[in-house]
């Protein structure tokens, strides 16, 4: 019996999805947010940046980024410079690139006296490179809350 590519697609994803289910089942872990009030306002926050990022709204994006702000690229480096942060998505995001958060993949703790560290994964769609889909990549931001306000001041971008 011969098996169709979709088939043999389907089962191969199924037993990677088994395999990673059980390794972490074996180590016991699974992520609890320490304040569900602190979790769903990150996770809003995080919306609100990439809903901005992903429509190349740069005001809200400059009031979310800090002027300390840090970008730690694996690939580009540092940049120290909110402006030229702001600058490099202008130039090389909009209409080009969409950020799609991966389902669930969320982590968010307290920093104590300062605001939050987000951790979770998401992959970028390349709109002049279709054919070529993205993988999902780790992402870290530090979040600081002033009264009402949270901006990134950190972010650390691996791909």
């Amino acid at each position: 019996m011969k098996l169709s590519k979709p088939i043999i697609t389907a089962f191969a994803t199924f037993a990677f999805i088994a395999s990673w289910s059980a390794v972490h089942a074996q180590d016991g872990y699974k992520y609890v947010p320490e304040s569900k009030e602190l979790y769903a306002k990150i996770v809003h926050m995080d919306s609100v940046l990439f809903t901005a990022y992903n429509n190349c709204d740069m005001e809200t994006q400059a009031k979310i980024f800090s002027d300390n702000l840090e970008f730690y690229h694996d690939k580009g480096g540092l940049s120290t410079s909110k402006k030229d942060v702001l600058d490099a998505i202008k130039r090389n995001i909009c209409g080009k690139v969409t950020r799609v958060l991966v389902p669930g993949s969320i982590e968010v703790y307290p920093i104590a006296g300062y605001g939050a560290v987000e951790i979770g994964l998401h992959r970028f769609i390349n709109h002049q490179e279709s054919e070529n889909p993205s993988k999902p990549d780790k992402f870290i931001c530090v979040w600081k809350q002033t009264g009402d306000t949270w901006q990134v001041t950190r972010v650390i971008s691996l791909h």
